[in-house]
């Protein structure tokens, strides 16, 4: 009968060093970043942290990686830019939403990672709007 090697006991692992995640989203979704909202009114009042999360509906989140297609295997050419880098390919991103945009959603919505309170799993279907900031030298 052949031997079965058994795992080894949580003791007898050394502790990890430090580690580095990172959350590539599947299917129709998109990992944000909550943006922390200001802790003084417009009026310059301070606002305590449950009196704003308790009036507000939606929050705001900056795109930090989106659902790709599988990525391809080898490094491709970055052809956009003058340096000649060569980068690793990432897939295509089939999410519909560009990374760094900023991304309104209801607040119930998204699933919390359990190592970092700031970010969330959202399917594309919760986000209601892409923001853009505009400077007032831009407005019309």
């Amino acid at each position: 009968m052949p031997s079965r090697s058994k795992p080894p006991a949580d003791d007898d692992r050394s502790p990890p060093g430090r580690v580095s995640r990172h959350i590539q989203p599947l299917g129709p979704r998109v990992l944000v970043r909550l943006i922390k909202s200001p802790d003084r009114s417009e009026s310059g009042l301070f606002l305590p942290a449950g009196a704003k999360d308790s009036h507000s509906e939606a929050l705001l989140a900056e795109v930090v990686e989106v659902a790709r297609t599988m990525p391809k295997p080898g490094f491709v050419i970055d052809e956009d830019d003058d340096d000649d880098d060569i980068k690793a390919d990432l897939g295509e991103n089939v999410s519909g939403i560009p990374v760094g945009a900023q991304v309104l959603f209801a607040k119930d919505q998204g699933i919390a990672v359990p190592w970092d309170e700031s970010l969330r799993i959202l399917g594309v279907r919760h986000v209601l709007a892409i923001v853009d900031i505009i400077s007032e030298d831009h407005l019309q």
